[in-house]
């Protein structure tokens, strides 16, 4: 599998934001990133089944829709990989890995596991931002650790994403608690800086904010990142493993059609041109 992914990992790189550029063109691609399951009750959420038929019976496609869908899509994604694994297409393969990759990293992150999923309900807008995306860009190069080891099968791919889920959903709350203690206690002007991205002058959480934040949750944004990290090679292996270990030297269409490629710059026009339909979650 090293000699399949390794050559290809600037493609799945790029593509792994696809599932997010196809939120401005899909009105229902937003709810495959995230599930507000505090709306279903208090941890551990008995109240909803983790079968989708059994979700779907007891709440309706309408509710689901509106709260959330990441665990079973998941499920989904790995199917279409086993798939493509046992049809040996090269491009079905790289582009599933990709987008199951993107599905799974997002059950992992806490505030896709709550309805208060950017602070707008304790006036902390910009929160889910800054855990995502600021701690990481400011640390992982210099702090953090991503050797987490060799893949293994999932015998149970359905109560293992489950798990990750509820693991999020609990750790949510540090999320929002931490920083708004941090927020009291850090001096108002040292809280945000200036920073050049791209040439342009952007106001966000500053280096020391940053960095204190990460100190107070115990390096959390480290350990969910390198459980998803463990978490997208074992469903990959999972994938190839079920399909029956194919050999992938010998796949079929090395090459992208012209429709494929076609897809691609169509969802990249649509995403530069657009806002998304759906704007929870981002």
């Amino acid at each position: 599998m090293l000699l399949f992914y390794k050559p290809n990992i600037d493609f799945i790189s790029e593509h792994a934001t696809d599932p997010d550029k196809r939120r401005y063109a899909i009105a229902s691609e937003g709810a495959r990133h995230f599930i507000d399951i505090d709306h279903y009750g208090k941890y551990p959420y008995a109240e909803l089944p983790h079968k989708w038929q059994d979700a779907l019976d007891k709440f309706g496609e309408d509710t689901l829709a509106t709260y959330g869908i990441v665990p079973w899509h998941v499920q989904v994604m790995l199917g279409r990989l086993t798939k493509a694994f046992k049809e040996k297409n090269f491009s079905s393969i790289l582009k599933n890995s990709a987008e199951l990759g993107h599905y799974i990293a997002d059950a992992h992150v806490p505030l896709h596991a709550c309805e208060n999923h950017n602070g707008q309900f304790t006036d902390q807008k910009g929160i889910h931002a800054f855990w995502e995306s600021r701690v990481p860009e400011l640390l992982a190069d210099k702090k953090f650790d991503f050797f987490i080891g060799k893949a293994e099968y999932i015998k149970d791919p359905g109560a293992f994403i489950w798990e990750r889920v509820l693991e999020s959903a609990n750790a949510a709350d540090s999320v929002l608690k931490f920083e708004k203690k941090l927020s009291l206690q850090f001096p108002g002007d040292k809280k945000f800086a200036f920073e050049k991205r791209n040439n342009v002058l952007i106001k966000q959480y500053s280096s020391d904010y940053t960095i204190a934040y990460d100190k107070m949750l115990n390096g959390m944004v480290e350990r969910r990142m390198r459980q998803s990290i463990y978490a997208v090679a074992s469903f990959w292996y999972t994938a190839w493993i079920n399909a029956g270990q194919p050999d992938l030297t010998k796949l079929s269409n090395r090459e992208f059609t012209t429709d494929e490629l076609r897809e691609f710059e169509e969802l990249n026009t649509v995403w530069r041109n657009s806002s998304p339909n759906d704007s929870e979650h981002e």
